[in-house]
């Protein structure tokens, strides 16, 4: 089993521009299926993950 260990002390690198993630933007998509979020790097705008759905019968 990998463990999970939080830390404080490190900035992620955003894997695109190679700068220190020290803010991550958001941006809300709709659909008739419900609602995702793409997350981007706030230095290069390269996207760096999708949330999953959250539709309606998901709360």
């Amino acid at each position: 089993m990998i463990r999970v260990k939080e830390t404080e002390s490190i900035e992620p690198i955003c894997p695109h521009c190679g700068k220190q993630v020290v803010e991550i933007l958001a941006r809300r998509i709709e659909s008739m299926l419900g609602v995702r979020f793409v997350y981007f790097c706030s230095e290069c705008k390269k996207v760096l993950g999708v949330s999953h759905r959250k539709g309606f019968w998901m709360g």
